[in-house]
């Protein structure tokens, strides 16, 4: 199969240029003006944009989590990432009681198996570190494929400060990095038995309230403190606040390798959501929560600035009716925290990002393609150069959307961006060289082909 896309708007994240790109099979072999190799199928993109597909590095694909599960399969959440121009994800693979890092891999690869439609990978979370688990850091990066890994500083299934650095010292000599979800658990603890007391527990607002700034901010502080005494790195995860980005900076500033990410919800959403009404805030539960307006300015100013490396989704879909509300009605600690959110990526940051001037073009396809991929060791993907694999976006930045759940295609009964106004949507999705998803006039439909992706081993991180 060979595809040609003829006079489009080449962008990379180093610059834009006029050109012609040439796939066949997997990979691109040829950039140039004019070209006119013979192709199976010829795409005119006058006047549109030519990107490197979005990676989404923070995925939860049918996760187990609060009584029941994350209700995206590898099909349809593969498909719904299609149909939002993103033609790679790495998923969230935690490790269960007992297994090896390599069983918890393979269970995880038997989930995808036939269904994936776009290439993916997968990152252990470290659940249960025994001293075997911390050996077998090296095998992960080496032979699994899987040099980063996942611990939770926070839940019943959080590592402690001596597991966090032994990790560091192993992924330092193996080319591994350690993600982080930074909360302090007993900051939460505290505010949920304060909360617990005055009888504040039926409102979804408590949520954000029992999980304050500071949680984030300590966490933040303490994990780049084990950075600093092991000489290693460390990726925070979902990065929120404001005074979470200042312990990133000030880390970085002082020469410890700090990266971090964060979400589409931590730029555009805030805890003002958590207030509307019929309980309807149970929506934008999840952890970290939502934060103020000042975090959300203060998150795209990272982002611009260099602050922050990559955005993700965090993507984790629990229906608002029947999983929401399941047990949490009376108590917002069992509202299963998460939100959906893998499809709506690429068209968020265009119209919030680019359009409105707060980063530019180039900047969005480092954030989400090229800097994502350096990141986690996606050697063949991120950029729209000879040999690389044909993952493609034929962006059209005239298009209008209206967000609306029933024109998405994740298995969830909401999105948290209805009704937002979007501009510039995929107009044709290559994966490995096959259309996967195109425009249809009224939305974005998929055309590719369960079982279509793979697995991909990445590479060792070499430094960012």
């Amino acid at each position: 199969m060979s595809v040609l896309i003829k006079n489009g708007l080449i962008v990379n994240a180093t610059g834009r240029y006029q050109a012609d790109v040439y796939a066949d099979g997997d990979k691109i072999k040829a950039i140039g003006s004019d070209l006119d190799y013979p192709a199976d199928e010829v795409v005119d993109a006058k006047g549109l944009y030519v990107m490197p597909g979005a990676i989404d590095p923070h995925t939860h694909i049918s996760m187990p989590f609060m009584g029941t599960y994350a209700q995206d399969d590898y099909e349809t959440g593969t498909i719904a990432a299609a149909c939002g121009g993103i033609t790679c994800l790495v998923d969230f693979d935690l490790q269960q009681k007992g297994e090896s890092l390599y069983e918890a891999l393979e269970r995880k690869k038997a989930l995808a198996e036939g269904k994936v439609c776009v290439d993916y990978s997968l990152h252990p979370a470290v659940m249960d570190p025994r001293p075997e688990i911390i050996e077998e850091v090296k095998q992960a990066c080496h032979e699994y494929g899987t040099p980063s890994f996942k611990i939770f500083m926070v839940y019943d299934f959080r590592v402690d400060d001596a597991t966090m650095i032994k990790l560091l010292e192993e992924t330092k000599k193996y080319g591994g990095l350690v993600q982080v979800h930074a909360e302090n658990v007993y900051i939460v603890q505290h505010m949920n038995e304060v909360f617990e007391k005055e009888g504040k527990v039926k409102e979804p607002y408590y949520h954000a309230l029992s999980r304050p700034n500071i949680a984030e901010e300590e966490a933040i502080a303490r994990a780049a403190k084990m950075v600093e005494l092991t000489g290693s790195r460390i990726y925070i995860v979902h990065l929120s606040s404001k005074e979470g980005l200042w312990k990133v900076k000030e880390a970085r500033d002082h020469g410890i390798d700090v990266y971090a990410e964060t979400c589409p919800q931590y730029l555009l959403l805030d805890d003002e959501r958590y207030k509307e009404a019929d309980w309807n805030g149970a929506k934008y539960v999840m952890s970290p929560p939502l934060r103020t307006k000042e975090s959300n300015a203060a998150l795209w100013l990272g982002l611009r600035g260099g602050d922050l490396q990559v955005v993700s989704t965090d993507h984790c879909p629990f229906d608002f009716k029947g999983k929401k509300d399941m047990f949490g009605k009376d108590d917002y600690k069992k509202i299963p925290n998460g939100a959906p959110g893998v499809e709506t990526l690429a068209m968020l940051l265009h119209t919030e990002g680019v359009v409105k001037g707060r980063i530019s073009l180039e900047r969005m396809v480092d954030v989400l393609s090229t800097g994502t991929a350096k990141m986690f060791g996606l050697k063949d993907k991120g950029e729209i150069a000879v040999g690389k694999d044909a993952d493609i976006v034929v962006f059209d930045p005239s298009i209008k959307f209206t967000i609306t759940q029933s024109k998405l295609h994740m298995n969830c009964d909401y999105t948290p961006y209805e009704g937002m106004e979007m501009t510039g949507m995929p107009s044709a999705v290559f994966s490995r060289g096959k259309r996967v998803a195109e425009w249809n006039g009224d939305q974005v439909q998929f055309v590719g082909q369960a079982g279509h992706g793979r697995f991909v081993k990445r590479e060792p991180f070499e430094g960012f």
